[in-house]
């Protein structure tokens, strides 16, 4: 990539070479330092090559009394365009711009990548270096990042190492987040475990405390299952931070109205496309005020940011908006599309309502139409964890 930059800017010229002695010829670049490159062979007295402007000259004059004709092809790089541009002023500074956006557009950041993060979102952790001062257009070059991480840290106390490396215009924030202790548990607290609802016992396990119901008892929410106050030989009462998990049989009967009459999305009424630059964090819109929209209307939002090859990305993005807005129509479904709808969501407000950890063991469904509803109704059997610990207070 280094060559091919510095060949650019120095301009080069492919040059065609003929002799009965083609090797004297190479002989002759190496001994006279005549750089080249791009050797190709084409047939056993030709050959092509790719030189500089001034190794052409070299190679005329390492030539002479040689029996051998050159022939120069087309020339390329800087120096070549920029002679053209000698009276195109436009596109002179078109090109000038080129090189400034080029060049200068890569010692600012303009886009973001965070890695290494799964509870912490990526907005908390950009709007916090944005207030430290990294955001968007901000210099890439000058990141104090001990300075940095000691300021986010403390805003973020889930993230125990930070760092942000830039390559180019891109941020890449590498986070490495903290992983919680376990629960410390004090010894002068006490406790209960009580069931957080009705089931019907199926498994006691008590780490501490006094089991106050056994397998196959019937408890009701809020009754006392492990208690941390017990008797005792030695001091007449002992108080215990109680723990355990005590898992019961659960029933669950939950109904849902599902309509039978909806409205359904038509054809494509009408579509408009907006498109607009995003120079950094503003915007340049390309059309005028005003937009479709409503429940009816759908809005595609595309972005492209302008990369050069090789990697380079440049701070503009080109944004296209496109709206397109449906005609609705009335649309009746079947009962049984209806009923399937209304199982999934009883599903779905089943797992929401059962504790962690819980499994379904069982379940019924029943449909029974109510004018133009559905009524949907779910009897389910579950097996759950029921003991939630409860502190007592203390004096």
């Amino acid at each position: 990539m280094y060559r091919k930059i510095t060949n650019f800017l120095q301009g080069h010229v492919t040059v065609q070479v003929e002799s009965p002695y083609p090797e004297r010829v190479v002989n002759l670049c190496a001994v006279h330092q005549i750089p080249f490159w791009d050797l190709r062979w084409l047939d056993a007295g030709t050959f092509r090559i790719s030189t500089t402007r001034r190794g052409l000259r070299q190679l005329r004059q390492a030539v002479e009394g040689v029996d051998c004709t050159i022939t120069s092809g087309r020339e390329r790089g800087a120096p070549i365009l920029l002679g053209r541009f000698r009276r195109h002023y436009v596109l002179l500074a078109g090109f000038v711009l080129f090189l400034a956006l080029l060049f200068g557009g890569n010692l600012f950041i303009w886009e973001f990548r965070v890695t290494g993060n799964d509870t912490v979102p990526d907005e908390v952790i950009l709007r916090t270096l944005e207030e430290y001062g990294i955001t968007v257009g901000s210099v890439g070059l000058n990141i104090d990042q001990e300075a940095m991480r000691n300021h986010v840290l403390l805003e973020l106390p889930d993230i125990s190492w930070l760092a942000v490396n830039v390559k180019g215009c891109v941020a890449h924030v590498q986070v490495v987040e903290r992983q919680r202790p376990p629960q410390m548990i004090r010894d002068d607290e006490i406790s209960n475990v009580v069931a957080s609802r009705t089931g019907l016992v199926t498994q006691i396990d008590a780490l501490d405390g006094k089991e106050q119901v056994a397998v196959g008892e019937t408890v009701v929410k809020g009754q006392l299952l492990i208690s941390g106050v017990a008797d005792s030989a030695q001091t007449g009462l002992r108080l215990m931070h109680s723990l355990g998990q005590v898992w019961a049989r659960t029933w669950y009967e939950l109904s849902v109205l599902v309509p039978l009459e909806t409205e359904g999305r038509g054809e494509q009424e009408s579509s408009v496309t907006r498109v607009a630059l995003d120079l950094g964090k503003h915007r340049i819109k390309i059309y005028g005020k005003g937009s479709m929209v409503g429940s009816d209307c759908d809005k595609i939002t595309q972005y492209y940011p302008l990369t050069l090859p090789g990697g380079f990305r440049l701070p503009i993005t080109l944004v296209t908006e496109r709206t397109v807005r449906y005609n609705t129509t009335a649309a009746e479904r079947t009962e049984a599309q209806a009923r399937s709808e209304g199982e999934a969501t009883l599903l779905q407000l089943l797992e929401q309502q059962m504790t962690e950890g819980g499994t379904v063991e069982q379940t019924k469904f029943s449909a029974a139409r109510q004018g133009s509803y559905l009524l949907v109704t779910l009897k389910a059997e579950c097996l759950e964890q029921i003991g939630e610990q409860v502190l007592l207070p203390t004096q």
